[in-house]
């Protein structure tokens, strides 16, 4: 299939414009920068032709790809989040191509601490599958922002693609982006009934052929230690500070197994991710993780034994544990619409790409999506490294995520 690839040079801008998200922010979206991405992507949705493309209060971008065939097909959505990670600067990305990549270790030239940022493929073993291919990364003073504006410029390729190839037939295709999604509250404010699409796919993969049908299932937890303080001068036998207690709670936590560093494949975990208080009262901040739900509940009840028996030893003092549900395995949902996957797959084949089913050790738009109606796998973006420095992306990849999204637009009208 020869594609209209515009991909390249729209990433190469979508990077620049910085969309990083605020988890501590309780606005929607967490940051107004955003918009400064979905306002230049509205813009060019129209000028392709797309007239009921706009962006509502909350940041998000909504557009319609009318239908160009006689038969009855379900609407279809594509979806991919703007915002980049709040773990690394995404302000003044310079993306850098690097050409013909040949196997060797790609030193970025810039750097904010003196120590250069290396790109080796004993760390990152899939560039030995790119070579001779074009790798785009920063400069290594920020992230690259692949994470997903790679999904953003493949979707926005797609559209274009279509605009020039009315004979490719298709049903009714809506396109969403979508803010805050690194945040875990990327489709939070969504409007399904405007939104209107049947089944839908986020583009916001990794390595060249997966299918991602399956994610964790995810809780946060946070704990409140009520600790005993009085003046440090006078506190023998008194003081039972808060600060201490959380240190040592943190210290036992198992280290070879239930944590992310020891962990992978289907092994959840219990990660803490924040803290913050005083002698008197210290709060600290769980995400629980596993592709069960009777797994998050043995971690949850885990947790909350380990910290009865920390705080057995302190009589003075107490805590309070709260668990918050944040998102489910989509695959509970997808299994129920098996055609979903199995057109996706289809449709890498036919892009001459082996496809790779897989599960992803996190969470995308996709999850709270399938769980809001929406069946929604996710598709390879090509995307690597993501919230690092040490992000890159393939313009090949980039390119066959374009033709696997194409392929997919036509055999949802083939098969209906």
């Amino acid at each position: 299939m020869q594609i209209n690839n515009t991909v390249t040079e729209r990433f190469l801008r979508y990077v620049q414009i910085d969309t990083q998200s605020n988890p501590e922010s309780a606005t929607c979206p967490s940051t107004e920068k955003q918009k400064n991405l979905g306002k230049v992507l509205v813009e060019e949705l129209m000028q392709i032709g797309i007239k009921d493309a706009h962006m509502d209060e909350y940041g998000y971008v909504y557009a319609t790809i009318p239908s160009n065939t006689s038969k009855k097909v379900p609407t279809i959505c594509f979806c991919s989040h703007m915002d980049t990670s709040p773990d690394c600067s995404g302000k003044d990305v310079k993306p850098i191509i690097h050409k013909n990549y040949q196997g060797k270790d790609i030193v970025l030239p810039k750097t904010t601490d003196g120590k250069k940022v290396i790109l080796s493929p004993k760390d990152h073993p899939d560039l030995l599958n790119q070579i001779g291919k074009d790798i785009i990364t920063a400069d290594g003073t920020t992230l690259l922002g692949a994470d997903n504006k790679a999904g953003v410029a493949e979707i926005m390729n797609v559209a274009h693609h279509l605009s020039l190839h009315p004979e490719i037939k298709h049903g009714t295709i809506k396109i969403l982006f979508t803010p805050d999604e690194e945040v875990g509250r990327g489709v939070e404010k969504v409007d399904m009934k405007k939104l209107g699409a049947d089944f839908g796919y986020t583009i916001d993969g990794e390595a060249l052929g997966h299918i991602e049908d399956e994610t964790f299932s995810a809780d946060g937890v946070t704990i409140t230690i009520n600790g005993y303080s009085t003046h440090p001068g006078f506190a023998k036998g008194k003081m039972q500070s808060a600060i201490k207690i959380t240190s040592e709670l943190i210290d036992t936590l198992p280290k070879k197994k239930l944590s992310p560093e020891t962990t992978w494949k289907k092994e959840g975990f219990v990660h803490p991710v924040s803290m913050n208080g005083t002698i008197e009262k210290m709060t600290l901040k769980f995400i629980i993780r596993d592709f069960s739900e009777n797994g998050l509940k043995k971690h949850e009840s885990f947790l909350k034994n380990h910290t009865k028996n920390i705080l057995r030893k302190y009589k003075k003092c107490s805590f309070d544990f709260q668990v918050h549900a944040q998102y489910r395995n989509m695959k509970n949902i997808l299994k129920k619409h098996p055609q979903v996957v199995e057109y996706a797959l289809e449709a890498t084949k036919r892009s001459g790409i082996k496809p790779m089913r897989s599960s992803i050790r996190g969470g995308t738009d996709g999850s709270q999506l399938s769980y809001r109606g929406l069946p929604c796998p996710n598709i390879f973006a090509g995307e690597h490294a993501f919230h690092s420095k040490q992000e890159w992306v393939s313009v090949q990849d980039m390119q066959k995520a374009v033709e696997t999204i194409v392929n997919l637009c036509m055999i949802w009208e083939e098969k209906s």
